[in-house]
């Protein structure tokens, strides 16, 4: 087995390639002391492994908030890509560090970050691990509601396909599309293959198209088990006309528009509002 280099590295080597260094080692694994000797002592903050990840790709990825503010400090660069073309931000959404993503956020990172073809955006990634909380920051700092990923589609069909029932929630609050679709394929049809049954009336009552076709010409109902808690509920909204209080409900938030809704929560306005207009 060789041995460790003991070089030390220098400033401004962000294009130097290497092997995965001490200055990465100490910051996946929240080494302040360590990770401060080293930049002391010369080590560049931004020097990259083979697979272009940098020192705070690792400490957001393993949620070290104070190696994340040390790197920072220090000039680390806050959106600085991998391979894959992730940002830090990125994978401080992965790993639901909410901390991390909120003094990410601070330092100026970009909460709406060019896609690429191999990877999602900050909120597609909160929305995989169902980190509601870092939805709700990203959405306040900026980020936009419909980035669409090529394998993923938006961020509210992520969080259906993975089950995750209060970023749906925070998602449709804010304005998300509803009725998004991606290969024909609505936030509806998944919430309906994963039965999950809350999921599928908050959908509804935020309009989904309950008669929505994908590629296999397929209707949200088509994918539920017959007599299942998921079929029952969409079969009844198909033979069932919607409540004057739904129908107002979608009228409201279709006159207000997305950017009013942003806005609903932080004006002093009666609860019962908020409460009708939004999905609590």
């Amino acid at each position: 087995m060789e041995a460790e280099s003991t070089q030390p590295y220098f400033f401004g080597d962000i294009g130097c390639w290497s092997e995965r260094t001490e200055v990465h080692k100490a910051a996946s694994q929240g080494h302040v002391s360590q990770l401060m000797h080293l930049i002391q002592s010369g080590a560049s903050v931004n020097i990259v492994a083979v697979d272009s990840i940098t020192p705070l790709h690792e400490a957001c990825l393993c949620g070290q908030t104070k190696c994340v503010q040390l790197l920072l400090d220090a000039g680390a660069q806050v959106d600085a890509r991998n391979v894959d073309g992730s940002t830090p931000l990125c994978d401080a959404c992965s790993a639901g560090s909410l901390e991390c993503v909120r003094l990410l956020l601070e330092r100026g990172a970009k909460a709406n970050p060019a896609l690429t073809s191999r990877t999602a955006s900050p909120l597609h990634e909160a929305c995989m691990g169902g980190n509601s909380d870092c939805v709700r920051l990203l959405i306040a700092g900026g980020a936009s509601l419909e980035p669409y990923d090529l394998y993923h589609g938006t961020p509210l069909h992520v969080a259906c396909v993975n089950k995750h029932t209060d970023c749906v929630k925070v998602l449709l609050n804010a304005g998300a599309k509803v009725n998004a679709t991606r290969l024909h394929e609505t936030p509806l049809h998944h919430a309906a293959k994963n039965m999950r049954v809350e999921m599928i009336q908050i959908l509804v009552e935020f309009g989904a198209n309950i008669y929505a076709r994908d590629q296999h010409d397929r209707k949200p109902v088509d994918y539920t088990t017959p007599e299942s808690p998921s079929a029952t509920y969409l079969q009844f909204y198909e033979t069932t006309p919607m409540s004057l209080q739904q129908l107002s409900r979608l009228a409201v938030r279709k006159t207000l528009g997305t950017k009013a809704l942003k806005v609903v929560g932080q004006l002093e306005i009666p609860k019962l509002l908020i409460s009708y207009l939004c999905y609590q």
